[in-house]
């Protein structure tokens, strides 16, 4: 055993578990390529004034979570706590928003960091699918993408899960409510911390997942009393757009995103089974976040699923993912010559599309099938010396038992056939 171990609130991804997790980042991809968004892929730490501008320098990811560094060279920079501020920085500097076709719709999959307490469903390290759909405002896109997110959770057959949706204003109406939300939190018992960010951002506080903080709120004003004209009609398109498209919602008029960038429609997917860490995916509108970065006015909006959360809804629900054998067919030859001839077929076989391993090692042929029947391969192929001499190779049905002679040259086309 090695004397090191993964980092603590981080794990190794490792087979065969690791396969649902590409099964669940491929089945959340599908309908964004089919939607028109492009893949994109950013470095995996930032200068750490994009998320303090950003995410918000009051969240609590950047005083608290955020994994910031100095380099060798005087360059401060923190490890990406989330995907958005990074898309957009890389949309910005590729001048994408120039080229026309306005939004520029993108998708993304990486890993994430947080130094935060571990617990089931929350890591320090952590993997998403995330989709932006940049410069252009329209409550067509933000239903988009709520669609798109639901389409993908329903292809991996999730059904207990619920969308939560609730509209956070714009500049014109959101600082009315700041006033009076903060006007009521300085009448709580509140601890110095809290009031500290009641006092950034009071929003904030709503997010607050504590007992002792939710318990005051019971009569703290909402936010869809005081939104303007224009926020309330956009926000009743995007839920007629969903009506229409038969997904589900819930109006949740207490739900805020944990980053400051959000405006407009804000939602989260959440699933009951997974305890506290109920949040699998979220997002919303963030149409300042541009500006805040130093580029131009391009409203957004965008979201990112959890693959972590994902996995564990899917546990929750007994879901148990339809994915294909890694192997296929499995080679196991006796002797040197049958080493070189097999070896040769599964070359052949991979060539043609088929999933196909080798025996290696020069184990014996006991050890060698145990080795087969793990693999989960279908078939095996077997080969001595007197089944070279006689022209043919050995092709086994690992579930019937059955076996059968196939001619040497014609293995590769019978087994190719079968996998057609």
């Amino acid at each position: 055993m090695s004397t090191f171990q993964a980092p603590k609130g981080t794990y190794d991804l490792l087979p065969p578990r690791s396969a649902t997790f590409l099964a669940v980042r491929e089945a959340i991809a599908v309908p964004l390529r089919a939607s028109g968004y492009g893949y994109v892929e950013t470095p995996g730490f930032e200068n750490v004034e994009l998320f303090a501008r950003g995410v918000g320098e009051s969240t609590d990811i950047v005083t608290k979570e955020m994994y910031a560094f100095e380099t060798k060279g005087g360059d401060k920079l923190a490890l990406r706590p989330e995907g958005t501020a990074s898309v957009l920085r890389a949309a910005l500097e590729a001048n994408l928003h120039r080229q026309g076709n306005l939004p520029v719709k993108l998708w993304y999959s990486g890993s994430y960091y947080r130094y935060e307490q571990p617990q089931a469903g929350r890591y320090r390290h952590f993997s998403q699918v995330g989709a932006e759909a940049i410069g252009a405002e329209d409550p067509a896109l933000d239903a988009e993408l709520i669609i798109l997110a639901d389409q993908a959770y329903r292809s991996l057959g999730l059904s207990e899960f619920r969308i939560l949706l609730n509209s956070l204003g714009d500049k014109e109406c959101r600082p009315v409510y700041r006033e009076a939300l903060q006007g009521f939190l300085r009448g709580l018992d509140l601890d110095e911390d809290t009031r500290r960010r009641a006092e950034i951002n009071p929003l904030r506080v709503l997010d607050d997942k504590r007992a002792e903080v939710q318990k005051q709120l019971g009569g703290a004003p909402l936010l869809r009393d005081y939104l303007c004209d224009a926020c309330k009609a956009y926000h009743e398109e995007v839920r007629a757009l969903l009506t229409a498209a038969g997904v589900a919602f819930e109006d949740d008029e207490k739900l805020v995103r944990g980053l400051d960038y959000y405006t407009r429609t804000t939602f989260e997917f959440v699933h009951d089974g997974l305890g506290s860490q109920s949040a699998v995916g979220g997002g919303g509108r963030y149409d300042g976040l541009s500006e805040m970065i130093g580029g131009p006015a391009l409203p957004s909006v965008g979201w990112a699923l959890g693959v972590d959360r994902t996995v564990l809804a899917l546990e929750a629900e007994g879901i148990a993912l339809d994915l294909p054998a890694a192997t296929s067919v499995y080679a196991v030859p006796l002797g040197e010559e049958a080493r070189r001839v097999l070896f040769g077929i599964v070359t052949e076989l991979r060539r043609a599309g088929v999933a196909a391993d080798f025996s290696f090692g020069g184990r014996g042929l006991k050890g060698a099938m145990k080795n087969a029947n793990r693999s989960g391969a279908r078939y095996a192929v077997v080969a001595g010396e007197r089944d070279l001499a006689d022209g043919v190779v050995q092709l086994k049905d690992m579930e019937s038992g059955e076996q059968q002679a196939v001619a040497v040259d014609e293995i590769v086309q019978v087994l190719q056939t079968r996998y057609a």
